[in-house]
């Protein structure tokens, strides 16, 4: 595959069609991914590939405790505190996008209260990639996991198999590491939607902006 064209038409996928992607895929996609750079060639990446019956149970679970207004509480911050701009403005444009094309009002607080459970059941792709990171490891360390995952994206490419990596997926990570059985000495970074891409669905339409790199570079001699 073209790198230039992948990087360009790479997307998030939120719908998928009911086909499962086979446990061989899985591992083709992780063994080309493998080969991210890492400091000191740490690769302090370890994946949980998780469908079916574990899959539902997990949702299942996270969603009964998203109803119950149980508050999220990951194991590390992700978002900023307090939102300044552009980031501000940035946020609150791609959330109207996602709203104006799936038809949901401002006003209509179930609706989005139904899109937002669609996240915890990672829009119903059938395998979730859990990431998780050794405790003991600092901030470097979360630079590769972010190449990786980069990397992830783009093999997953090659196969047609679209993605949509989620920091919705780590909101409760107790129930996660519960079901797992994953000792607490591992933080839960994020999982990935992976899966076939619905092409016909609106959804799957939608694409951010990005800025021009005059915004973001500056040159000097």
């Amino acid at each position: 595959m073209n790198i230039i064209k992948a990087l360009e038409n790479r997307k998030s996928v939120r719908a998928f069609l009911n086909k499962v992607v086979e446990k061989e895929t899985i591992e083709m996609i992780l063994n080309i991914a493998r080969h991210s750079p890492s400091g000191v060639n740490m690769q302090p990446w370890i994946v949980y590939a998780v469908s079916g019956k574990t899959k539902q149970e997990i949702e299942t679970q996270i969603i009964k405790a998203f109803e119950a207004e149980i508050k999220p509480n990951m194991d590390y911050q992700y978002y900023p505190l307090e939102w300044n701009e552009p980031y501000k403005s940035r946020r609150k444009e791609t959330g109207l996008l996602m709203y104006e094309i799936l038809n949901i009002k401002k006003e209509d607080k179930e609706k989005q209260k139904e899109q937002w459970k669609a996240n915890y059941r990672a829009f119903d792709a059938p395998t979730v990639l859990y990431f998780f990171i050794d405790n003991s490891l600092e901030i470097g360390s979360y630079i590769d996991y972010g190449m990786f995952l980069q990397s992830v994206m783009l093999s997953a490419m090659e196969f047609d198999i679209g993605t949509c990596t989620q920091a919705a997926l780590a909101e409760y990570p107790d129930i996660v590491r519960n079901i797992l059985n994953i000792d607490k000495n591992k933080k839960l970074l994020c999982g990935m939607a992976l899966g076939y891409e619905d092409k016909n669905a609106p959804i799957n339409g939608y694409r951010t902006k990005r800025s021009d790199i005059s915004e973001f570079t500056f040159f000097y001699n």
